[in-house]
C-alpha cells in the first residue's frame, strides 16, 4: 500500500525581481517589477544607438529579470511597467570634445553610463601624425555628470564629492567661496528643508559649465576616483553611489584615461 504523496504547488508564491533589486534607482520605479515590454523597449533603443545589444547592459538584464518574471508567472507577456509606459524608456547620447557620453534611463532615472572616447586632433600628433585623445578632467567629468544625473537632487553625499573632485583638480585643501564645492554644499543644505524634489536644487543647477567655474583642472586618475569615491559613500546613509553621479563620471573618466594613455 503506497503513502500518497503531498503535493507541492507547481509555482510558489514569490515576488517579482522589481527595478530596485537590480539597478540603482529610486523611489516608485525601484518598486516596479520589470516587466517584458519594459525591456523590448530597453533592447530597441539600444539597438538604434549601438546597432545591437550591449552584454550586460540594461536591456540585457531587464531581459533576464522580464523572462524569469514571466516565466514564474508574476507578469504577463504583454506587461509594461506603468512609470516606463508613462515616462518612457530612452538611450541617449551626447558628444563632447573627445568623447560620447551614452546614457540609458527608465522614467529618468539613469540604469547605465558609457564613455567612449571619440579621437581629435590634438595641437602636437601622436606618432606617424595619427590622432590622440586629449585625456578627460575632472572638470569635464564634473560637467558630464550634469547631463548624466542632472535631474536629481543635490544631497550631502553629491556635495561631499563634488569637493573632493574640486580639491583634487585644484590642488587646493580649502573650498574656494562661490565655487562648486560651496554652491553644492549650499544647495544640499537648503534642499533638506525641502520636501517636494521639484522644489530643490538639482545637479545640473551646480554642475553644468562646471570646467569654466574651477580655477584649475586636471586629467582624471584612479586616484582622483577612489577619493571622489569614498567622500560620496562615507556621506550617503545607505552607503552606495548614484548610478551616473559624481563618482560614478570621475570614474568612468578615470577608466576612459587608463585606456588612451
Amino acid at each position: 500500500m503506497s503513502e500518497e504523496q503531498p503535493q507541492r504547488p507547481e509555482t510558489e508564491q514569490q515576488e517579482p525581481i522589481k527595478y530596485g533589486d537590480v539597478f540603482n534607482v529610486r523611489g516608485e520605479l525601484a518598486k516596479q517589477p520589470i516587466a517584458p515590454q519594459d525591456a523590448a523597449m530597453m533592447q530597441s533603443a539600444e539597438t538604434m544607438v549601438f546597432g545591437q545589444t550591449q552584454k550586460g547592459g540594461p536591456a540585457s538584464v531587464m531581459q533576464s529579470a522580464a523572462t524569469k518574471n514571466e516565466r514564474s508567472g508574476l507578469v504577463s507577456h504583454d506587461a509594461t511597467t506603468s512609470v516606463a509606459g508613462d515616462e518612457g524608456v530612452t538611450v541617449t547620447e551626447t558628444t563632447v570634445p573627445g568623447r560620447r557620453i551614452i546614457t540609458e534611463s527608465v522614467a529618468g532615472q539613469v540604469l547605465g553610463q558609457y564613455v567612449e572616447p571619440v579621437p581629435v586632433t590634438a595641437a602636437v600628433g601622436g606618432a606617424g601624425g595619427e590622432p590622440e585623445v586629449a585625456p578627460i578632467t575632472i572638470g569635464e567629468a564634473l560637467a558630464a555628470t550634469a547631463l548624466t544625473a542632472g535631474y536629481k537632487p543635490v544631497e550631502q553625499s553629491d556635495a561631499a564629492a563634488i569637493q573632493a573632485a574640486e580639491v583634487r583638480a585644484t590642488g587646493f585643501s580649502l573650498i574656494t567661496p562661490g565655487g562648486l564645492a560651496a554652491t553644492a554644499q549650499s544647495a544640499a543644505s537648503v534642499n533638506e528643508g525641502l520636501t517636494q524634489d521639484v522644489d530643490k536644487i538639482k545637479l545640473n543647477d551646480v554642475l553644468t559649465g562646471a570646467t569654466a567655474k574651477l580655477p584649475a583642472d586636471k586629467a582624471a586618475t584612479r586616484q582622483d576616483a577612489e577619493g571622489v569615491m569614498e567622500a560620496e559613500l562615507r556621506n550617503n546613509p545607505e552607503l552606495t553611489t548614484y548610478a551616473g553621479g559624481v563618482a560614478a563620471s570621475v570614474a568612468a573618466a578615470a577608466r576612459l584615461n587608463e585606456r588612451s594613455s
